[in-house]
């Protein structure tokens, strides 16, 4: 099999994510990996603009989409992986522990018997250590929980999709005062990560830049991370990076898009049902957290 798949980035700047698509040069099958839906909350409407560049270029360049990917539920922007499935095929994947998610939140928005809190809004589950294929490309799952319970990083021949757990070492890593998060867990989910090979490409969902850093970056790799990382680089052990996180995350509001968020992405990006005047609604609950 071909181990060098060809990653291009798609950047959705309100929001700091980048999204992926990750091809097979062999085949020309192809994986979306963290789309974005655009959300203006203050109106209350969806734009599928930056879903649209996705579309334009896997069109444009005669790909197979096989897989629809999301490294966990996001909570700062609406997945699209509905609006590309529907438009190019493939099976819409997350890890198994998305039920962990679903349970949780089902419970905060209130959610009615409409939503099963099995993971089954999804087309495939993926638990630590599964291996998928795109093309000739061999993929391979790492359960790498502590932001949320269900942190995928999908590892595609020299490139891994590390989703929220590590961003640019200058700005170190992923909150874990979230339901389900846990510092001490992501702390061992990261040196999962950086056991792969010095040369694996690290592609991130997010950059925050910093004030030393004009640039956007998207890509690092282990070695990097493991050189430079201001939480985790080689010497910081597991009880220091737990100080160092959660006094970061007391710092830390709630991410701007947190509750449209989850209560979409925790249905694989499909919005609520609508109600009796075929309306659909996300609800805002008061005084919760």
């Amino acid at each position: 099999m071909s181990q060098q798949p060809i990653v291009e980035a798609f950047s959705n700047e309100p929001t700091n994510t980048f999204s992926y698509v990750v091809l097979d040069p062999a085949s020309r099958a192809c994986a979306i990996i963290d789309s974005v839906l655009d959300f203006d909350a203050a109106a209350g409407r969806t734009d599928a603009r930056s879903a649209e560049e996705i579309l334009s270029f896997v069109q444009d360049q005669g790909l197979t989409v096989e897989w629809v990917l999301e490294t966990h539920v996001h909570a700062d922007h609406l997945s699209a992986a509905p609006y590309l499935q529907q438009r190019l095929g493939g099976k819409v994947g997350i890890g198994a522990r998305i039920v962990e998610v679903q349970e949780v939140f089902g419970k905060v928005f209130n959610a009615g018997t409409e939503f099963t809190r099995d993971g089954s809004q999804f087309d495939r589950l993926f638990e630590d250590g599964e291996v998928f294929s795109i093309g000739t490309l061999e993929g391979r799952v790492l359960h790498t929980p502590g932001h949320t319970p269900a942190c995928l990083t999908y590892v595609i021949g020299n490139a891994a999709f590390v989703g929220d757990t590590l961003f640019m070492p200058d700005y170190g890593t992923a909150r874990c005062d979230f339901p389900g998060g846990d510092a001490r867990t992501l702390f061992r989910s990261i040196h999962k990560v950086l056991a792969l090979p010095a040369e694996t490409r690290l592609f991130l969902c997010h950059d925050y830049r910093t004030p030393e850093r004009e640039a956007f970056r998207y890509e690092t790799s282990v070695a990097e991370q493991r050189a430079d990382n201001i939480h985790v680089h080689d010497g910081v052990g597991e009880d220091t990076f737990v100080r160092i996180r959660v006094e970061r995350d007391a710092t830390l509001g709630m991410p701007r898009l947190i509750l449209p968020s989850v209560q979409v992405n925790m249905r694989a990006g499909q919005m609520p049902p609508a109600e009796d005047n075929g309306q659909v609604y996300l609800k805002v609950p008061i005084n919760l957290f």
